[in-house]
């Protein structure tokens, strides 16, 4: 099991535990954290996923491609660590992966 933390924008935490090989947002939906409305349902087609890696998860997690990077234009307060939870799939690697949220999705 991987362990993911979700920090909404006033601070509360969410800790899950989860198998690899779903989705940041799928992990987050199926442990009712709130914030992560995937309106989209993981289609990469809205930014109701929308977080904040982590800066020490970064590498792992990788970068957004292209399709991403343009939901991520309809994002509010996009920062150089956002990503849509639903583009990054949950690894071994992974482990103790922290993402924050942003005001908007509180």
């Amino acid at each position: 099991m991987v362990k993911l933390t979700y920090i909404e924008n006033d601070g509360t935490a969410h800790t899950v535990k989860v198998k690899p090989g779903i989705s940041v947002m799928e992990a987050a939906v199926n442990n009712m954290v709130p914030g992560i409305d995937a309106d989209c349902g993981g289609a990469c087609a809205c930014a109701t996923c929308h977080v904040y890696v982590d800066p020490t998860f970064a590498a792992i997690t990788g970068s957004a491609e292209s399709m991403e990077e343009s939901m991520l234009d309809f994002a509010s307060d996009p920062k150089p660590e956002s990503r849509l939870a639903c583009q990054i799939a949950i690894t071994d690697e992974m482990d103790g992966l922290i993402v924050r949220l942003p005001a908007s999705q509180g």
